[in-house]
């Protein structure tokens, strides 16, 4: 980690993790924003930038900090060392934008499911072609291999809304691969097909997103509660 204050360079994460709790860290919580979409942010404007240049942010609560990551790769092609190194910066103490509760964000996954499986099922876009296909075969793949996609001590329904949500965007990324953006074609091959496709899986893609960030923060949002 990189920039924790009270620190010259760069440390280590388990003392990257000890420092921020003696700086009055109570928990982290996940961010995941978009063009267009702070989600999970609060400012300032410098740290949201840099959060949405890497589509991904951690914020320390109660220590008015945030993370980002800065992903490099060294080495030739097909042996490539890849290095994570998480930047330190000042965050603004404020609740986090757009951040559903569990159950907002279990009622919006089924309703945005619901709506764009009529959209696309009229469409005709239901994941064809060989990249969709095998994109759908890896999906239930990595499914099957576990389930356990939190950390013991999360609330069950936590478990719940990240399942169905990535199960959610898994799906909207098998839509996109089976046409209409530059790659496979599936029944869509009009221009306003391709447009309405995209029309009908933006909000189910903001939903997921919504959905998973809900679901990974539920634990800090439990305890600041009261509840564990």
């Amino acid at each position: 980690m990189a920039g924790l204050p009270g620190e010259s360079g760069q440390v280590g994460l388990t003392l990257a993790l000890g420092r921020l709790r003696a700086l009055g860290a109570k928990g982290l919580r996940v961010a995941l924003p978009i063009a267009g979409h702070p989600l999970g942010l609060s400012g300032p404007p410098e740290f949201n930038a840099h959060a949405l240049d890497a589509g991904e942010a951690v914020i320390a609560t109660g220590a008015a900090l945030g993370l980002v990551p800065e992903v490099s790769a060294a080495g030739p092609e097909g042996d490539q060392h890849i290095e994570v190194v998480w930047r330190c910066q000042a965050v603004r103490e404020a609740p986090p934008a757009d951040v559903p509760s569990l159950s907002e964000a279990e009622r919006e996954l089924a309703e945005a499911l619901r709506e764009a499986t009529e959209v696309l099922s009229r469409l005709n876009v239901a994941g064809s072609g060989p990249v969709a296909e095998a994109a759908l075969e890896a999906y239930r793949a990595r499914a099957e291999r576990g389930r356990e996609v939190l950390a013991p001590g999360y609330p069950p329904r936590a478990i719940r809304v990240l399942e169905l949500a990535q199960r959610v965007g898994a799906l909207v990324d098998i839509a996109y691969m089976a046409g209409g953006d530059g790659r496979e074609h599936g029944g869509a091959v009009s221009a306003s097909e391709i447009t309405a496709r995209a029309e009908a899986l933006r909000p189910v893609e903001r939903t997921s997103r919504r959905a998973q960030v809900a679901a990974y923060n539920a634990y800090v949002e439990e305890r600041e509660r009261g509840g564990l």
